[in-house]
Order: C-alpha cells, then sequence, then structure tokens
C-alpha cells in the first residue's frame, strides 16, 4: 500500500490592505487619549469627572481646549478657567469634538507635500467637510448634527493612514492623478486597495462610532446603504462636494463624482446647494482657530 499524498496549499500572501491595516495597529498614530475620549463620550453612564480626567491625562490637549473654548468662536460671556465648567458649557458632544479635532491635529503638524497633495491641505479639507456636514445636518433637521461633524471630520482618514503607512506606494499614486482618473481607481492601481477600505479596517481596529465608520466606508458611493445613518451619510456627501468645488480638496484636484443620490435623498434643491455654499464662507471663519490648533 502506498501512503497518501497530502496536498500542501501555501497559504495566500496577505493583501496590501491587511498588511498596511496590520502596520497601523502596531503603530497607532491616532493618540491614546483621543480614543479614550470617543469611548467616555459613548457611554452614556459616563460622568463629567470620568471625562474631565481623560482629558487632563494630556496637558498639551487640555490647554488648547480650553484656549479654544474662550475664543471667540463660542462666544461665552465669561472666561472659562477650567475643563469642568468647559464640559458644562458646551456638553459632552462639542466636547468630544473639540478634543478630537485638537488631539488629530498633531498628525497633521509635519508638513508632507506630493504633487497637488499637502498635510496641511488635507487637513483644512478634512475641518471644512466638519463643518459643512454639520451646518446641512442642522438644515435637513437632523438631532445628531455634532456626531456628523465628527464623522465629516474624520471621513478621509484613511489618506493620511495610506501617506504614513504606504508612503512610497502613496507618492507613486498622487504623482499619478490626473485625467479623467478618480482618485479610487488610481488608489487600486497603485496601492490595491482604497482610502475607504483602509480608513473603514482601522475604524473598526479603533472602535469608533458606526456613524464615522460608515461615513468613512461610504463618502464616495454612489448609493449610500439604507440604515439609521444614511441620511447622515449624504450630508457628509454632499459637504465634500461642496468644499472640493470651493478648492478646499483632499488631494488637490477634484476627483469626485457628482452625488446625485445624496442631494436627492437630502431633498436639496439648487437654491439650497448655492444658500449653503455662500454660508460656509462665514462659518470656516467662525471656526478659523479649528485650522490652526
Amino acid at each position: 500500500m502506498f501512503a497518501q499524498r497530502r496536498t500542501i496549499v501555501a497559504p495566500s500572501p496577505p493583501r496590501p490592505l491587511d498588511k498596511v491595516a496590520r502596520r497601523v495597529q502596531e503603530i497607532s498614530s491616532l493618540p491614546t487619549v483621543a480614543i479614550r475620549v470617543m469611548e467616555v463620550t459613548r457611554d452614556s453612564n459616563a460622568s463629567t469627572e470620568e471625562l474631565k480626567a481623560v482629558l487632563e491625562s494630556d496637558a498639551s490637549l487640555s490647554a488648547r481646549m480650553l484656549r479654544l473654548v474662550n475664543s471667540s468662536t463660542y462666544g461665552l460671556r465669561e472666561r472659562v478657567g477650567n475643563l469642568q465648567t468647559a464640559i458644562a458649557y458646551l456638553g459632552f458632544r462639542q466636547i468630544r469634538n473639540l478634543a478630537l479635532t485638537s488631539s488629530i491635529s498633531e498628525v497633521f503638524k509635519k508638513d508632507e507635500r506630493i504633487g497637488t497633495y499637502s498635510r496641511p491641505a488635507l487637513w483644512r479639507h478634512l475641518v471644512s467637510v466638519g463643518v459643512c456636514s454639520r451646518m446641512l445636518a442642522m438644515r435637513r433637521g437632523l438631532e445628531n448634527f455634532e456626531d456628523v461633524f465628527l464623522a465629516g471630520l474624520l471621513h478621509d482618514v484613511g489618506i493620511i493612514l495610506e501617506d504614513q503607512y504606504d508612503h512610497a506606494n502613496f507618492r507613486s499614486m498622487v504623482s499619478s492623478l490626473g485625467g479623467d482618473v478618480c482618485l479610487e481607481e488610481a488608489e487600486r492601481g497603485e496601492l490595491g486597495y482604497t482610502h475607504m477600505e483602509l480608513g473603514g479596517v482601522v475604524a473598526e481596529q479603533w472602535r469608533f462610532p458606526e456613524l464615522v465608520t460608515g461615513a468613512i466606508r461610504h463618502h464616495h458611493h454612489a448609493v449610500v446603504p439604507a440604515d439609521e445613518h444614511q441620511q447622515a451619510i449624504r450630508c457628509i456627501q454632499v459637504a465634500n462636494t461642496v468644499c472640493t468645488l470651493k478648492n478646499i480638496s483632499s488631494v488637490g484636484l477634484n476627483l469626485l463624482k457628482p452625488p446625485v443620490d445624496a442631494t436627492v435623498g437630502l431633498h436639496l434643491l439648487k437654491p439650497d446647494i448655492e444658500a449653503l455654499v455662500v454660508d460656509l464662507d462665514e462659518e470656516l471663519q467662525r471656526q478659523s482657530m479649528l485650522f490652526t490648533l
């Protein structure tokens, strides 16, 4: 009798997406305090003291937070001298958004320019989309407009992850941009994955809220999944387009397809869009401190 031969199947090589996501997991670029802030503010039983303790664990962040709260952006009548008072004035969600904005901005401090792309310009895009998304959510009557701001702020986090953790391929991809090739097509060709896919995987690793993860995954999709976050993500799609058309784009080029489904789904007419475009300039000026945290 001959021994039966076993067929040895070689393991499949890891996908480029998996390799980069693993690298992000090993060397996280998101400050620990930012992740902890999200966890505390997501807990309905969390107290002001718990949130204050997390913020105070980063002295630099606490100082920037108080400077921002006391800026003309919020127009408070009395100067706020401590985080507990700031939380009482603004509430958990606004404080969370300010903390995340201030904390994440540190990732963009080191400038990197590749053709039309730069990290400061990407940061301006993220903040602008967050602000514009919140404006639109409020105008459409969405109650979770502060959550929409956070989702808009983080929608393109996959791009900065590509820049940081797959830099050589990212440089090649950005250098190839132009013409009729959209960003996702260029990413698949050079990287083997898109910023939406990478951002979505990492958002799950970092336990982002469902709305934020959904916005990261679907902000370029022609049709957004019909779930509880559909209208919020549509707001982010429209805001992304409005900001890009105002030359506040993620990679310095307009590579977006018009979000027809989102525009129709939000019942937006031409005068609505025109009013949003005009009012956005004033709101971005009012929120200007967010760009220079």
